[in-house]
């Protein structure tokens, strides 16, 4: 006799896919189960909408027959996320840009340093002078949970950890002024919050050099190789960023 599987975890609402007339297929970041899939009987009726918008942290128990089969979820609202930034367009875009980015984890892959993370990010969601720098060191840790993560603590050249200022991007290792002011023109810039030292505000051209920074690792060694493009969200994002510059 087979014994169902069961679990019961937490997680972050990635995507709702209708299936059906009335349930859903619901993607989920969990703490201990990672990037998790299931159908939500009764996802799209006006009880359960609201729960499962993109960003809400919830409370799951999952179930199956197999450990393989899609099995179902129930659902609980832990705290939502997402309707009070509804009327924040560049934060709403931060939100989006974060679960689409998030669903580049494997599936079933736990992930719980990065999930403690993305819930400390979404709960600054509504402060705008504080998330913007929580986004670009969000990606640095996707991008080390992914496997590309960067070392920005010694210079790549001369092993000293003083005026790190650029980023080689074949390595995604820090460079020193002197050490990279020949080839500053093909190097990245590593803007001064990521530096380390003591804490000092944080400009707009910071958070452009830090997205353009993670953006373009992302890009080059997590979506490119599996002819992915950047989803449409964190383009989003960036424009609204500049914009407001």
């Amino acid at each position: 006799m087979v014994r169902p599987m069961e679990w019961s975890d937490e997680g972050v609402v990635l995507s709702v896919r209708a299936n059906g007339e009335t349930a859903a297929v619901v993607e989920l970041l969990t703490r201990a189960h990672g990037r998790h899939l299931g159908l939500v009987h009764g996802g799209r009726s006006r009880k359960l909408r609201p729960v499962l918008q993109i960003g809400n942290h919830v409370d799951a128990t999952w179930k199956a027959r197999l450990a393989d089969n899609l099995g179902h979820y129930s659902v609980e609202l832990r705290q939502g996320f997402a309707a009070p930034l509804m009327e924040d367009a560049a934060a709403l875009a931060a939100l989006t840009s974060l679960v689409s980015m998030a669903r580049l984890l494997p599936e079933r892959d736990p992930h719980p340093n990065l999930y403690e993370i993305t819930l400390f990010v979404l709960g600054y969601l509504g402060e705008p002078a504080v998330w913007p720098a929580l986004m670009v060191r969000w990606e640095l840790a996707l991008l080390d949970e992914l496997g590309f993560g960067l070392d920005l603590a010694t210079c790549a050249a001369t092993g000293g950890s003083a005026e790190l200022t650029y980023v080689s991007p074949r390595s995604g290792r820090a460079v020193s002024a002197e050490a990279g002011e020949p080839y500053k023109d093909r190097l990245l810039v590593l803007p001064a919050f990521l530096r380390g030292g003591p804490a000092s505000e944080v400009r707009r051209e910071d958070i452009l050099a830090g997205l353009a920074l993670t953006g373009y690792f992302l890009e080059a060694r997590a979506l490119a190789p599996h002819g992915l493009a950047m989803p449409e969200a964190r383009s989003r994002l960036a424009g609204y960023l500049r914009r407001e510059t």
